[in-house]
Formats: C-alpha cells, structure tokens, sequence
C-alpha cells in the first residue's frame, strides 16, 4: 500500500485528504507542522509528501531542504496564487511539482500518482517514446518518426536531456540554467526561450503549439511524453 503523508495546518484539508486518499486506497499519515512533518518523513518512511508551503512553524521550503538532506521521497506541494516566489524557491529545494490552491482533487491526485511513478526505479539505458521522436539518453540521440535521426546541437541537448531525467515533472528555470550553462546564470532567462523555440522547431510538430515541451508561466518547463 502507497503510504502519502500529507502536512498542513488546517485541520478541515488534512480531514478532507485523509478521507479522499484513505478512499482511494492510500495509506495516510498527517502532520500539522513542519517540525512533526520531518519527524513523520522519518517515522512513517512514505512513498510521497504533500506539503503546504505556509506553516505555522518554518518555513515549506525549509521543510523541503530537511528532507532532501537524506531522502528523495517525491513531494508535492500546496501554495497559494499569489505565492509564485515561494514555488520557485520549494521548486529549486527540492520539490517535484506544485498544486495551486484552491485546487481539485482529481488534478492533485493525478500529480500524486506522476510523481510517485517517477520515483519508481529508471532502467539502466532510458529511452523516452513519443508519437513523434524517441529521446534515447543513453546514446544522446533524438530519432523523429518517421525520418530519423535529428540533429541537436550540444546546448540544445543538455537542456532536453535536464527535462528528458525527469519526464511530466517541472524543471525549474534556475535549475535549467544552472545544469545547462552554470553558476552565474540564474537571471539569463532569454536563454531558456531561444533554445526552447529551437528544440520545439526541431521536435514538436506544431511548434506554435506545443505538445510535448510544455512552458510553465514564470516557472520552469516540462517534457511530457503523451
């Protein structure tokens, strides 16, 4: 059974995802805090933490960096509209994507199950298949379907293989930036866009409208394979 442990402060949503994950068939621990949040994360040993951001005690992103100091249990986290600084910050913490608040809770469970199928084990050779081209990491190539083998320059395939590691889950801009050219980068966004416009030109079959490499507004970008 998939245990979830879900830490927020109020007690109406911690009730309501108890009743909704526990009907689904999920195991379910809750912590009202950051600090019995991490003591839960290491009690309870979950498959997957949803964690609001603003707690009464530290801070989410706080909370996210405790976790991440010795464990890499997908966590996905609560934020309210106008907190779009704070998800960057949890983002480049260590989170593996957002739920906006108010949300639905079919969209928060489909992002549970994405992430804890993501945290399950990468076979040794990779290969991610689209409609369309086939990402295979381990020999660094792109194949479109049905004329072959693309063309990538070394700059445009750092920046697919960043998303291609981690398929459906958003990949902040910062971290983009820092993997793909260094420390010292964090603010050349435009770089992001230019070589984003030219793997969708090469890639996607309708450029204007992406399918598969997904734009998210003042947050990073996802590769999504279907």
């Amino acid at each position: 059974m998939t245990t979830v442990l879900v830490v927020d402060d109020e007690p109406g949503l911690l009730r309501a995802m108890q009743i909704n994950l526990t009907a689904r068939g999920y195991r379910v621990a809750t912590a009202a805090t950051g600090r019995a949040g991490l003591a839960a994360v290491a009690k309870e040993h979950p498959d997957a933490v949803i964690l609001d951001l603003g707690l009464p005690d530290m801070d989410g992103t706080d909370v996210i960096v405790g976790i991440r100091g010795w464990s890499e249990v997908p966590v996905l986290v609560l934020s309210a509209r106008d907190q779009e600084a704070h998800k960057v910050a949890a983002l480049d913490a260590g989170a593996d994507d957002y739920v906006t608040k108010p949300f639905g809770m079919d969209e928060l469970l489909a992002r549970l199950r994405a992430a804890v199928r993501r945290a399950a084990p990468a076979p040794d050779e990779p290969r991610l298949e689209t409609e369309h081209f086939v990402i295979d990491l381990a020999a660094k190539r792109v194949t479109l379907r049905p004329t072959g083998e693309v063309r990538l320059t070394p700059t445009e395939w750092q920046m697919l293989e960043a998303l291609a590691r981690s398929p459906g889950r958003l990949v902040s801009r910062a971290q983009l930036l820092h993997e793909v050219w260094g420390p010292g980068y964090d603010s050349e966004t435009h770089y992001l866009r230019v070589y984003m416009a030219q793997l969708r030109r090469k890639l996607e079959p309708d450029p204007a409208n992406p399918r598969y490499l997904i734009t998210e507004p003042a947050m990073g970008y996802r590769l999504v394979t279907s």
